[in-house]
Formats: structure tokens, C-alpha cells, sequence
């Protein structure tokens, strides 16, 4: 190599960034102390932005095109330079290509639940996780900010900051919706909490040169042990009368004891059924015993040949003053409405119920408090 082709490597003629990469945000042209000559030519694609810095400053920007570097179209490092019209000479300058497109690439999530007060279930820990993405809307301000003199800047460099954002202004807006819209329907509304995470996020990284077009929420979730309560709140809706569902259980419960060996259900159901049959056959050898009717009255007065016995009755505890009482049944439970000792607001229990209740909420109970007046309200 001679000596004019080692002068004519230290100088510039062609600058351009051709992106390669899906997560690079600013990427420096590498000069290496090599002079760009005027008359060079500058390639600045779509959603891309070149930005010029001379000795820490930013100097000039180009948006979208193809240049041809003179004097008179880089006007601020003209004058910095301190160029006469017309003096065409190489100079250094420091080029970053800043892309401009949006990277939604980015997940956010909770990494702890949110606490907020619903008007139904009081307070209440929420988890939510979705995506979100980001755009380069003012580059000279990004790079002064965040980029500095990093020659290619991505943006796991700056997933940490935006997390860090996302969490300082998620839970407010939460707690917000959570306020206006009751938990159980904050499903419906996740497009209008993501509109509003977006502006304020937006709002908040304008200093920075950023801006959150799109943002999120995929799904909003209770703790587990809220859900299950919930899940049971609905079964206990489907079933509707428990007093009916009670006696079914219990009627079904009944027959499978029948017919499990060894269990004593059956041999007592099968010596009540014997004692019936055999009094139904004295009846039919003895006709003279039985008065005479007529043929047709003697119909509907015939016996079933066995007869089940008495569903067993309910069994109720009751709670008060922190000490469990019980069990009762029906007409112990009104003996305990008359005394005043069971009100509306006393707890109570049942096999069946899958917690301790109220009893002028248990529809079963509803009846003994029909003719109980009120309490008196206060002076």
C-alpha cells in the first residue's frame, strides 16, 4: 500500500447502518479516528434517525434520505467547526444510528401481588403480567440520557429502567380500577388499564426520549385460596334450595348404606320390611278380622308392602361468644330464637356447609325468624 492509499483509507466516503439484529436501539458508526471527508455520502433508512456529535455535543440529525455531506447541509457542526463558505475539509464527528421502529418485544408481570380494597371482598391481593413496547420519539435526548458513549445499545439495557417504571406506577393504577370497578370485573376492562398504564408511562419517559405505544394486560389473577372460595360461592349458587339438596344427600346416603354389607342399615331395613309383609299376610288369612267395604273403597286403602323409615333430621351447632354449642335440631333451634339466644346474626354450622354462616342468611333457617321482630334501633 502507498502512501496516498494509507491517506485515502483514514478518510470516509460512505456511511450507513444496514440492521441486522432485532433487539439494537443506537448503534455507532465505527469511525476509529478516521476523518469523514465533505462530500461524503450518508444513508439514513427508514425508522432510522443519524445523529452527529462532535467533541460530546450533538451537532446535527438526519431523518430518513441520502445525503451528501457539505457545509451547507450540516449547518451546526459548521458552525462549530468554524467553516468559511466554501472550505470543504475532512473532520471527525462521532455518528450514531438510532432506531426508531417499535421493540414489542417486552414482557412485564408482578413479581409481587398488588394489595387493593374491593367493595365486595375488602382487601384483596392481585397478581397481572402482559407486554408492552417502546419507541425512540426524541434520539438527541435518549442518547444525552441513557446511551452515552455505548457504541451499540440494546435493549436489555433498558428493560431493567422500564420495569422499574412499570412497577412504581402499576400498583396505583390497580388500586384506581379496583376502586371504580368491582375485582370480578376488571377483566372487562384491561384494554382501558393498559390505555391508561400507556399515557402515564409515556407521561413519565418523556424525559428520556421514550414513549410507550402499546401496552398490555393479558390477564389479571386472585391467590389461589380466592379463587377456590369463589369456585365454592358458585356451587353453592347452582345448587339452589340446600334444604332439598340436604335431604337428598341424605335419602342417597341412606340407600348406600343399605346396600353396603356389614354396615347394619341393611338388616334393618330388611327385619322393618319383614315385619310389614307379615302383617300384611295375617291380614289376608284372617278376612273376618277386617270390617267389609266395598270392593271399589278397598283400593286406595291398600298398604305399601315396606315402608322407609324417618329421614334423620338435621343437626345444627351454633357459635357464640367464641364458644360452640349443638347440635340442635329444628325445634331446638326455634327454642333458641324464642330465648333469644339464636338471632339472625349468630353463627351456624352443618355437615354440608363448607363454613360457619350466619343464620339470617341460611335459607333453611329463614323460617324461625319470620315472626322474630327486629332489634330495637338506638336512642
Amino acid at each position: 500500500m502507498g502512501l496516498f492509499d494509507a491517506i485515502r483509507g483514514e478518510f470516509i466516503d460512505i456511511i450507513e447502518w444496514t440492521d441486522d439484529s432485532r433487539d439494537t436501539i443506537v448503534w455507532r458508526f465505527p469511525r476509529h479516528d478516521n476523518e469523514i471527508k465533505m462530500g461524503a455520502r450518508l444513508t439514513v433508512r427508514e425508522s432510522q434517525i443519524a445523529v452527529f456529535v462532535n467533541e460530546g455535543r450533538v451537532a446535527d440529525v438526519f431523518a430518513p434520505g441520502m445525503y451528501t455531506l457539505e457545509t451547507r447541509n450540516v449547518p451546526v457542526l459548521s458552525t462549530l467547526k468554524g467553516w468559511k463558505h466554501g472550505f470543504d475539509s475532512p473532520f471527525k464527528a462521532e455518528v450514531y444510528f438510532v432506531n426508531t421502529r417499535r421493540f414489542s418485544d417486552f414482557k412485564w408481570g408482578t413479581q409481587n401481588p398488588v394489595m387493593v380494597r374491593d367493595p365486595e371482598f375488602g382487601p384483596v391481593r392481585l397478581r397481572a403480567f402482559g407486554g408492552y413496547s417502546v419507541r425512540v420519539v426524541d434520539p438527541p435526548r435518549f442518547i444525552a440520557e441513557l446511551v452515552g458513549t455505548d457504541p451499540q445499545f440494546r435493549t436489555e439495557e433498558v428493560e431493567g429502567y422500564l420495569r422499574q417504571m412499570i412497577v412504581s406506577r402499576l400498583g396505583s393504577a390497580l388500586a384506581t380500577a379496583a376502586r371504580d370497578v368491582p375485582v370480578l370485573e376488571l377483566a372487562i376492562h384491561q384494554h382501558d388499564l393498559g390505555q391508561r398504564m400507556s399515557a402515564a408511562l409515556t407521561q413519565d419517559m418523556a424525559s428520556v426520549g421514550l414513549e410507550v405505544p402499546d401496552f398490555n394486560v393479558e390477564s389479571i389473577s386472585l391467590p389461589p385460596e380466592v379463587e377456590k372460595a369463589l369456585d365454592k360461592r358458585s356451587q353453592m349458587g347452582l345448587l339452589g334450595d340446600l334444604d332439598q339438596y340436604s335431604k337428598f344427600q341424605t335419602a342417597t346416603a341412606i340407600g348406600d348404606a343399605a346396600k353396603t354389607p356389614g354396615s347394619g342399615m341393611g338388616e334393618a331395613m330388611g327385619m322393618g320390611m319383614g315385619l310389614a309383609a307379615a302383617q300384611q299376610m295375617a291380614q289376608n288369612m284372617n278376612p273376618q278380622t277386617q270390617p267389609q267395604q266395598p270392593q271399589q273403597a278397598q283400593a286406595p286403602q291398600a298398604q305399601p308392602a315396606a315402608a322407609p323409615p324417618p329421614l334423620p333430621q338435621a343437626e345444627w351447632f351454633v357459635g357464640a361468644d367464641g364458644q360452640q354449642t349443638g347440635p340442635f335440631d329444628a325445634n331446638a333451634l326455634a327454642q333458641q330464637v324464642g330465648g333469644g339466644r339464636l338471632t339472625r346474626d349468630t353463627l351456624v354450622w352443618k355437615a354440608g356447609m363448607a363454613q360457619w354462616t350466619a343464620a339470617g342468611q341460611v335459607p333453611e333457617l329463614s323460617g324461625l325468624f319470620a315472626a322474630t321482630p327486629p332489634p330495637m334501633p338506638p336512642a
